[in-house]
């Protein structure tokens, strides 16, 4: 009798528990130039997963991923099959990999995570393969995969035996991509052999909230540079190994009982393979090793193994920093915090030394940018996990089309204002939302996306280059109050778009936590619904003529004078340089006059793995701002440049403080008129933990981008003007340009290109202006 009373309050404590809302919600969205009836959302439970952990749950999970026939094996790139795949709580027994679709999340209940648990006899590189290998070459072109997603999942290699060979995730995938909330269980005797996470090529990314238990390697990477956050590693053999890259972003590595922490010695000393690495306010505890390197005063490349770190813990850390020939930093058998210290060319305010090895003076950090801990503040995509769907409100129901062709205006802005009217949190469904004129989201808005969905300008009101407008404007005038949580949306133009500013934000956000963005994008043409790709703008080399139906966007976005406290994380401001949606991913040539414009008077505002490509004036341009953080931001030059150069089709404009390249490169040889990947004026406070300013192309050839062929794609890249008080670079990386560093027009003494060759870019390791 009490057994089955039991067996009764069991059920009905299930049946009353609140299921993640995100499973609870009616999905509306479509795929408006996939086949009918495209299944956007889909619940693995309804391909006949079980997630008893006794069910093989393989095939049912594949077949969810690739139902509706989305871009998978042999498909070069799509935006047109979105995908979010979502895993109830469970255990899910797996046998072989899964194969996650292009443009496709894969996501678990965030209340409870589900687990992905490997059968002894798994078959597969990685349970989750984000780009397989049918036949020696990636399936995917690792740089062009965009737009994906992996979160709230627990990854099980346990009943795999420990001398087997095994991966729990592989994932070489590029900007727009982003895992979360992920826990890798490994087995932790001698033997083993597992691996937690591989990523062996891309152009990244976004990584936070990762365990890693366990392994022969929590995490081994290779990539041109990432931005890394909260990752926690506990009883690896190593917790990260270092394959190759540019430049790496690592805060808040929480590293224990582990054999080595981070091994950056790939190549050894004649042949280093890891450009440089960026590693702050993170925690070494009961580690023999916490770093190792190749590092040596006459290593090859010169300035390869650059090694920037900053607020340190180490607690029973034996060694801090170990070199080819043993201890370069020692450790200790208590605790201690290394300040700061550093391996490269050190430029640090005149003072030039190119093989630098020892201690540094650490940043001056302004309050307004640390946390309660005095770290820098940083602060997770909130997935609302405790609220229910009747919080909710899909912008489907005020009768928003999404279809790429009706004119969602009002609707979108009547779901906006009632969602926060009501005081709730809007569900974009996914579709391409078509706006002729600005959209406002007021304070107290949260909005998320489903798999992306987009709010795409058009029309006249957006054309007038002389007259820009926001296509979605935060806040209604610069400086006013509130807080927004904006997350896994896109903007983007339609047509010829010469005055359409993608987002102005105007908010200011004071006391408190700070406003956020977080995997809020601006893409701008190359995909279908743009009318901005081969049919229409085909690159023309060899040709410097301007088609005005190619200028695509005044501005990609603006932080206004009077805004204050927002937090960027994982937000890609792209003018493509391809066309997503062709099969050869054939380059177009379209026109946006500038990437991301900071003003902010005050601050602060935090960008965490960021990136700004192939605008004309600027990727980023900080002007008479302070209190600014900036981790591992990239930035690639427009492709057709210099035919033309940036001294077309956007005449620079004072009220934006554009540059004006005829005035700058009088005298200055070589291609000058071209972008800035960094222009920071009159401000004060900004401080930038990695940086990856590329220049590829002369013209779509890459022939000038190379250390042979004398890196003469542009002559500048990074300027810094004015007053310029406490700005400082960490791991400076260039490609293509002649010279790194400009302070008031001229070259920074030991910055040019060939004195700081590194694997493939140019790295200074310190720069303070």
């Amino acid at each position: 009798m009490r057994f089955s009373s039991l067996l009764v309050a069991v059920a009905t404590a299930a049946s009353t528990a609140q299921a993640y809302w995100l499973a609870d919600m009616p999905h509306r969205g479509i795929a408006p130039f996939a086949q009918a009836n495209y299944p956007v959302f889909r619940n693995v439970r309804d391909y006949g997963a079980r997630g008893d952990g006794r069910t093989d749950d393989t095939a049912a999970i594949n077949a969810a991923i690739n139902a509706g026939n989305p871009c998978n094996r042999g498909c070069t790139s799509t935006t047109t099959t979105p995908g979010i795949v979502y895993f109830p709580a469970g255990t899910y027994l797996i046998s072989s990999s899964i194969l996650p679709a292009y443009f496709t999340h894969l996501v678990g209940d965030a209340s409870s995570p589900p687990t992905l648990k490997a059968t002894a006899n798994f078959q597969g590189f990685g349970l989750i393969d984000g780009n397989p290998y049918y036949t020696d070459v990636l399936n995917w072109k690792a740089v062009n995969v965009f737009f994906r997603q992996v979160r709230n999942f627990v990854i099980d290699t346990t009943a795999i035996p420990p001398g087997t060979a095994a991966t729990g995730m592989h994932w070489p995938t590029s900007q727009a991509t982003s895992l979360q909330n992920i826990v890798f269980n490994m087995p932790t005797t001698p033997d083993v052999v597992h691996v937690g996470l591989f990523i062996e090529e891309g152009s990244g990314g976004m990584i936070a909230d990762l365990t890693f238990n366990g392994g022969a390697a929590g995490a081994s990477m290779g990539n041109q540079q990432y931005t890394m956050r909260n990752l926690r590693f506990n009883n690896c053999k190593t917790a990260i190994i270092q394959i190759w890259n540019w430049g790496w972003t690592y805060h808040g590595l929480s590293i224990n009982n582990c054999g080595v922490g981070i091994d950056l010695s790939a190549g050894g000393s004649n042949n280093i393979a890891v450009g440089s690495v960026t590693l702050f306010d993170s925690t070494f505890t009961n580690t023999p090793i916490a770093i190792k390197t190749a590092w040596t005063p006459s290593a090859n490349p010169p300035t390869a193994g650059s090694l920037v770190i900053e607020n340190i813990e180490l607690n029973n850390v034996g060694v801090a920093v170990q070199g080819p020939s043993g201890t370069m930093l020692g450790g200790t058998s208590g605790s201690s915090t290394i300040q700061a210290w550093a391996l490269g060319h050190l430029l640090d305010r005149g003072t030039n030394v190119p093989r630098f090895s020892g201690p540094i003076n650490p940043n001056p950090r302004p309050a307004s940018l640390l946390g309660s801990n005095g770290r820098y503040y940083v602060r997770t995509k909130p997935q609302y996990e405790s609220t229910p769907a009747s919080s909710f409100l899909s912008v489907r129901t005020f009768g928003a089309r999404g279809d790429a062709s009706s004119d969602d205006t009002a609707a979108l802005q009547n779901a906006i204002n009632t969602a926060v009217a009501q005081n709730k949190i809007l569900f974009l469904d996914h579709g391409m939302y078509r706006v002729t004129s600005t959209i406002v989201i007021p304070p107290s808005a949260r909005i998320v996306g489903e798999a992306y969905p987009v709010i795409l300008s058009s029309g006249q009101y957006f054309n007038d280059m002389d007259n820009p407008r926001p296509v979605v404007q935060v806040g209604t005038s610069s400086g006013q109050a509130g807080y927004v949580e904006l997350s896994d949306f896109i903007v983007a133009t339609q047509n010829a778009q010469a005055g359409a500013i993608c987002i102005e934000y105007n908010l200011a956000t004071t006391g408190g936590q700070p406003s956020g963005m977080w995997d809020v994008h601006v893409r701008i043409g190359g995909f279908t619904g743009t009318q901005q790709q081969i049919g229409q703008c085909l690159k023309r080399p060899g040709s410097a003529a301007v088609d005005r139906n190619c200028i695509v966007a005044f501005m990609a976005m603006h932080v206004t004078k009077g805004a204050r406290g927002l937090y960027m994380e994982n937000v890609w401001l792209w003018t493509a340089d391809h066309d997503i949606d062709e099969h050869l991913n054939t380059q177009i040539t379209i026109y946006t006059g500038r990437g991301l414009l900071i003003e902010s008077t005050e601050g602060p505002l935090w960008l965490w793995g960021t990136g700004s490509e192939h605008h004309v004036l600027y990727q980023y341009q900080l002007t008479s701002t302070q209190n600014v953080f900036m981790g591992q931001i990239q930035t690639e030059s427009p492709y057709f440049a210099p035919l033309p150069n940036s001294l077309v089709p956007f005449p620079p404009l004072a009220k934006y403080s554009d540059p004006d390249y005829r005035a700058q490169c009088v005298g200055i040889p070589g291609n000058c008129a071209a972008a800035w990947g960094l222009r920071v004026q009159n401000s004060k406070n900004v401080l930038v933990y990695g940086a990856g300013l590329y220049s590829f192309f002369d013209n779509y050839s890459t022939a000038c981008s190379t250390f042979d062929a004398g890196q003469t794609c542009q002559q500048r890249i990074t300027s810094v003007e004015g007053s310029g008080e406490n700005v400082a670079v960490y791991n400076l990386n260039t490609i293509g340009t002649r010279e790194m560093v400009t302070r008031n027009g001229n070259m920074v003494a030991g910055s040019g290109f060939s004195e700081n060759r590194n694997t493939f870019a140019s790295n200074v390791g310190v720069y303070r202006a």
